[in-house]
């Protein structure tokens, strides 16, 4: 893992298991590692990415204006949850969509928490794939060119299956909460 750690803190890509399927991740506040990372999947400018977190303190670091409504949110969700916050601060532009929303998900997966904190910043979580086709389950299911692509691989959950993906919702610049996918 310290050589994934490096690699993300040197602006590299890394190829992960995430907390839903596997995905690519680079720096969240690094916007040269960001656009690597968009030419690599082949991502239209104007989509944005959904970063993982290792908690609150991160989050209310990048949402200033954090709704006391979303600890409730995040803590009694019963599968992984991704919030899109208003007014995202401190991250890389290419993460953020046209409006200046993000969304982030607070990670459970231990791999993943390991690697937050280590860089002490918050991970692009994008799925494993050439933009438009399908997500990947496994180490397997992804792209050649996307393993050949990365800096660095997590070598963990190899064989595993993990169709999961998160529950979407967004909050209003007046707190309002809209369910985008469930």
């Amino acid at each position: 893992m310290e050589h994934i750690i490096e690699t993300l803190k040197e602006g590299g890509i890394i190829l992960y298991p995430s907390d839903t399927i596997w995905a690519l991740g680079c720096d969240a506040t690094n916007e040269s590692a960001c656009q690597k990372l968009m030419a690599l999947k082949n991502r239209p400018d104007d989509k944005s990415f959904i970063i993982l977190v290792d908690g609150f303190q991160m989050i209310e670091k990048h949402i200033p204006d954090f709704p006391d409504v979303c600890y409730d949110l995040v803590d009694f969700a019963d599968k992984p949850l991704t919030v899109i916050y208003p007014d995202a601060k401190r991250l890389a532009p290419s993460i953020l969509a046209a409006d200046g929303s993000v969304g982030i998900r607070v990670t459970k997966d231990p791999s993943c928490l390991k690697l937050i904190r280590a860089m002490r910043r918050p991970l692009v979580s994008t799925s494993a794939n050439i933009s438009g086709e399908a997500n990947p389950t496994c180490f397997d299911d992804v792209n050649q060119k996307l393993k050949e692509g990365v800096d660095a691989i997590v070598m963990e959950r190899l064989t595993e299956k993990n169709t999961a993906v998160s529950q979407i919702i967004k909050i209003g610049v007046d707190y309002s909460v809209e369910i985008i996918r469930k």
